[in-house]
């Protein structure tokens, strides 16, 4: 499969579908994400949290690939809020590294109970400003929290990377960010695996000869979502790239849309977390 993009709102382009790196240590990054790089990845989804951005640098540097042709994403976690905490972040993020900018630099949590992620995107587009940082955005923020952004600033975050799959698909936000021109990233894209066995999307792969995980991948693309599915299989992330070459139909996506469950969030509540 040849990447597909996503132009986002500062007209930088962003690969649709991405390799996510969370719970890979240092010392199996390199191997794992030579494997994606190999199934022809491009776009790297780590954060300062995962512990893991020294092992994702040396597997750029290992690659051998044009640095323009990788797109590598990191964030700020929680407890490094505020404007001059989060420049200092990410510079140890660009040191763990070994680069001097990274493409897409997000804030991982909004943590509204601390009140400092205005200046903590402040900070970001400071990071814009002088190059460190090709893109911003945001992560696990909600309508209220982009829009404390925007009208704060004047500027709108380009990405919103969200929980997001069949059983939890964020209609309203989704709407949200298609209204204010940001970019909806997925992350547990497949439901962190339990959506796999899921009747429904069994009988849909069945009925296209392909897997589950690239029935919902399909389902993430014809959105128009940027999705970051994760595993440590070199087998099953090739099999994660293989969604070309055909479509779901009007049958398929009321299938899945049936599947939505306001109850389905699998990780923490933005509103709550970090607090």
């Amino acid at each position: 499969m040849s990447d597909a993009f996503v132009t986002l709102n500062d007209g930088k382009r962003i690969p649709q579908l991405g390799f996510g790196v969370w719970r890979l240590t240092d010392e199996e990054a390199p191997a794992v994400v030579g494997s994606a790089f190999e199934a022809g990845y491009r776009l790297i989804d780590t954060a300062a949290m995962y512990g893991n951005e020294a092992g994702i640098g040396r597997a750029v540097a290992a690659s051998g690939l044009p640095r323009e042709e990788v797109f590598v994403a990191t964030k700020v976690w929680n407890d490094r809020h505020g404007y001059d905490e989060t420049l200092r972040a990410c510079e140890e993020s660009l040191s763990r590294l070994g680069l001097d900018h990274v493409d897409l630099y997000l804030v991982h949590w909004p943590v509204p109970q601390r009140g400092a992620y205005v200046d903590t995107w402040r900070a970001l587009m400071r990071l814009r400003e002088d190059g460190r940082a090709r893109s911003i955005g945001v992560c696990n923020f909600t309508v209220e929290h982009l829009k404390r952004v925007i009208d704060a600033t004047g500027s709108t975050p380009s990405v919103n990377q969200i929980e997001l799959h069949p059983r939890f698909q964020q209609g309203a936000l989704r709407r949200f960010h298609e209204e204010a021109g940001i970019v909806t990233e997925a992350w547990a894209p497949l439901g962190r695996g339990g959506l796999l066995d899921d009747p429904a999307i069994r009988a849909i792969a069945d009925k296209h000869g392909r897997t589950p995980a690239q029935v919902v991948l399909r389902w993430h693309l014809d959105l128009g979502t940027v999705a970051i599915p994760k595993s440590a299989n070199p087998a099953r992330i090739r099999e994660n790239r293989e969604v070309s070459g055909f479509g779901l139909d009007a049958e398929d996506r009321a299938r899945i849309a049936a599947l939505d469950d306001p109850a389905g969030r699998l990780g923490p509540d933005p509103e709550t977390f970090g607090s």
